[in-house]
């Protein structure tokens, strides 16, 4: 999501409002160095703004007007956390541009007409003012809008080398069904409260009374519907800790197909399960496709961090600290119309948007988010 907006962002609309007190930035600074390449105020300014009205435009609502001075970890501010990415990912960028010629990359003719365009777009979408305030030239704009091309070429270069194989062993995932017993309790408004101790105790001997029928009943979920229940359907392994609680996981992992577990206790209720299958052969598939994900991405964070290792670096704090999240707030324009909506308009389509009917505006985005695949 984050890097859809970052792509959409660069053809968007800005809100910027200045606060008082906000430092003075020479954008030919330089604000770090990586192996003696210089990374300018004025590129770190645009990016840090462009990631600063992400949140601004998304999170701002929930997380309140405080919101960069508020505490993000231990001794560190939401803003010097976001920050601190924002610089970590300037310098891999860098560092993933000093090694293309290891993976043989290169921007294509078409590559660097999609940048240019989109840069365009960018100024013409947006006023000298704000275009001022958050270092858009064209020149920056492009800088970046080139290194998004090359993190993600390269970075699929890398992601390549991955092994792809994976054996049904390795991704094996196994199937349930499973009836829960809830330790809350939904009145008829939908309000949810917590039973009390005596009520957990009734409900343990209801559920263990099921448990031991269910293990005689041939069809779990026609058992389960007959007693009142709902059956729920889940796939998992032994370290299943998303969609059922690992207990429960854990439990059933012991069982042959068919099996039905005890009651497991939870935190928040109780569970009878029974296995359907030792193999669910499309969650299986699916945990091959999530191992070699992860693999790739192991590649690509084992590249940068061995680079990162080797590389010099320099951070001029003192020119990194004037981009202050507090002094210059950036927003984007979205359509209020959709909470949801996941593309950023310019002001012209908003006009045009409230004349057209929904076809219209499908037709309308179709360029758009072809850009957007092109500038990645």
């Amino acid at each position: 999501m984050k890097k859809r907006f970052m792509i959409l962002a660069l053809a968007g609309v800005m809100a910027v409002s200045t606060f008082t007190g906000c430092s003075k930035m020479d954008e030919n600074e330089v604000v770090a160095t990586v192996e003696g390449d210089e990374i300018s105020a004025g590129l770190a300014n645009f990016y840090a703004r462009m990631n600063q009205a992400q949140y601004e435009t998304w999170y701002a609502g929930y997380m309140g007007d405080n919101m960069w001075a508020s505490e993000a970890e231990e001794g560190k501010t939401y803003e010097e956390s976001v920050k601190d990415q924002i610089m970590e990912d300037l310098q891999n960028m860098y560092l993933l541009e000093d090694h293309m010629k290891d993976y043989e990359i290169e921007i294509s003719e078409e590559e660097e007409a999609a940048v240019k365009e989109a840069a365009a777009a960018f100024d013409e979408a947006n006023g000298l003012e704000e275009k001022g305030k958050v270092s858009g030239s064209a020149d920056n704009v492009e800088r970046l809008l080139r290194l998004f091309t090359i993190r993600q070429k390269v970075g699929d270069a890398i992601r390549a080398t991955a092994d792809t194989e994976v054996s049904d062993e390795e991704a094996a995932q196994k199937a349930m069904k499973y009836v829960v017993f809830s330790y809350n309790k939904t009145d008829e408004e939908g309000s949810s409260t917590p039973l009390t101790d005596e009520e957990k105790e009734d409900l343990k001997k209801e559920a263990e009374a099921f448990a031991k029928e269910a293990k005689n009943a041939g069809d779990f979920a026609a058992y389960a519907a007959e007693k009142g229940y709902e059956a729920k359907d889940a796939t998992f392994d032994a370290e299943e800790t998303m969609a059922i609680p690992m207990e429960l996981a854990g439990a059933a992992d012991q069982l042959e197909e068919g099996g039905v577990t005890d009651v497991v206790e939870t935190d928040n209720g109780l569970y009878v399960a029974k296995v359907t299958s030792l193999l669910d052969r499309e969650a299986t598939d699916a945990e091959k496709q999530n191992i070699v994900s992860q693999r790739q991405q192991e590649k690509y964070d084992e590249a940068i961090e061995d680079w990162r290792k080797d590389a010099k670096i320099f951070v001029a704090e003192k020119v990194w600290k004037k981009i202050d999240f507090n002094e210059l707030s950036v927003t984007m324009y979205v359509d209020d119309s959709d909470p949801y909506a996941d593309e950023v308009k310019t002001d012209d389509r908003v006009e045009e948007d409230e004349e057209e009917n929904d076809t219209e505006k499908e037709d309308e985005k179709e360029p758009a988010a072809e850009e957007s695949e092109a500038e990645e």
